[in-house]
């Protein structure tokens, strides 16, 4: 093979360079346009409104079960998934008055709560689907005996909150059934992601001793490589994704999805901003001690 002079060959490196754009730049112009369209469409919305002001319940309105799971006895537990309740007196159908509820922030609100009567019917039904009968003599009938107002913590968009819930004595089960008393009318709904948009960044933390830093986690495939976080900052809000790109795109690839961590600067502190999913268009979620 005919090889060419030093000189010449030297030449053309440096004339492709000169048309070839910087690994990268393509990319990072795709992110500011995307991120901005993201910022804007987060600023004002009735999305921003509820997540900073409203009720937003970070998960299920009603986890709880029992007061504490695991001193529950098996069957009570069995017979709960079949709907094996019973009522063993009448419950409050009035709805007791708003209360209040204090927020991490220090400000106040007001929330609607519903009756201990309509609780027990929110919770009584059978689980959905039940894949199997209730085994002979595995079920108990669980009779209910009583109810009073206590507070459970909630997690929301503006913190974690102490809010009331209806606390149900049940003859011969020592805890307590819990059911959330706040009226679901005052619950605001997740915000909605963007149409096909692909979760970019799964969960954040803050950075200990580095205030203009984030811990990112993220998701990427076998046959991906990954070029960075990169992060686009407003007054309000800051938009992140992780450049990930695939090796041999249209080439085969197993379909395993992993997961690791990477960090990315900031102009400024996080502080009360919102952290937005340049993919999906919504918030991202803390989770201490992400690594």
């Amino acid at each position: 093979m005919r090889r060419l002079p030093t000189r010449l060959a030297l030449v053309l490196v440096v004339l492709l360079a000169g048309c070839i754009p910087a690994l990268g730049e393509g990319a990072k112009d795709t992110f500011e346009s995307r991120a901005r369209e993201v910022a804007a469409r987060w600023a004002g919305s009735a999305d921003d409104h509820a997540w900073r002001d409203g009720f937003v319940v970070l998960g299920a309105l009603n986890p709880y079960g029992w007061a504490h799971v695991r001193s529950v006895p098996a069957w009570a537990n069995l017979s709960a998934h079949h709907g094996v309740w019973r009522l063993a007196t009448a419950l409050p159908s009035t709805a007791p008055p708003d209360a209040e509820v204090r927020w991490p922030d220090g400000r106040v609100s007001r929330l609607p709560l519903i009756s201990a009567a309509r609780a027990y019917r929110e919770f009584h039904e059978p689980a959905d689907p039940i894949e199997e009968e209730c085994p002979a003599g595995g079920c108990r009938p669980l009779r209910v005996t009583g109810a009073r107002l206590g507070r459970v913590p909630v997690p929301t968009s503006r913190g974690t909150v102490q809010v009331p819930a209806w606390m149900f004595t049940v003859a011969g089960v020592e805890q307590k059934k819990v059911h959330v008393a706040v009226d679901p009318s005052a619950v605001s709904p997740l915000p909605e992601r963007i149409a096909e948009g692909q979760e970019e960044v799964m969960a954040f933390d803050l950075v200990a001793g580095r205030p203009r830093e984030l811990r990112l986690r993220y998701g990427y495939g076998a046959c991906d490589t990954v070029h960075g976080a990169r992060a686009y900052e407003t007054d309000q809000v800051v938009v992140v994704d992780v450049d990930v790109r695939t090796i041999h795109p249209g080439g085969p690839c197993p379909a395993i999805l992993k997961s690791a961590t990477t960090t990315v600067a900031l102009a400024r502190p996080l502080g009360g901003r919102v952290l937005l999913d340049s993919g999906t268009g919504v918030p991202v979620l803390r989770r201490s001690g992400i690594e």
